[in-house]
């Protein structure tokens, strides 16, 4: 699903969830910035609405995780990330340095991701992948404008 329509209380109605204004405003924040964390979603929907305790977006996320409204990353070493882009198996890139994370798709024609050696009796119907490195911005200098040398061959001796 890309990202959500404008008229999120009938995006909400069509997912079978209630229209709340919590609802509402961490959809809106979610399609202002994708793979946001809790605490800075909760931030804010503070912002826009007031007095909205932690747990109560907590609450609204997992029930827009469960409607499939929204997708729940787990990136090793980081908190959780929420993102209104569902549905399509599309994969992310993560910056080892700042924790910058990008939206990738998933490869096209067949799916080798969904077709593990062994499937120990599973049946898949979705995979994660997560692409390690570092972003432009924390890439140094040279890497992004003057590609590595080419080894210098060592001349041989000749007897």
């Amino acid at each position: 699903m890309p990202a959500l329509t404008p008229d999120l209380a009938d995006v909400l109605r069509d997912a079978g969830l209630r229209v709340t204004a919590a609802r509402l405003a961490t959809l809106r924040v979610l399609d202002d910035t994708p793979h946001a964390a809790a605490d800075a979603i909760a931030t804010s929907v503070r912002a826009e609405l007031g007095s909205v305790s932690t747990q109560a977006v907590y609450d609204v996320l997992r029930a827009l995780t469960t409607a499939g409204l929204v997708r729940r990353i787990e990136p090793a070493g980081s908190a959780a990330l929420f993102e209104t882009r569902t549905g399509d198996n599309h994969h992310h890139l993560v910056c080892r340095t700042c924790g910058a994370v990008a939206d990738v798709d998933c490869a096209v024609g067949d799916v080798p991701c969904l077709e593990p050696a062994q499937s120990q009796g599973y049946e898949i119907d979705e995979a994660e992948v997560v692409y390690w490195g570092l972003c432009p911005d924390c890439r140094p200098d040279d890497a992004t404008t003057t590609p590595a040398p080419e080894p210098t061959p060592t001349p041989r001796s000749t007897p």
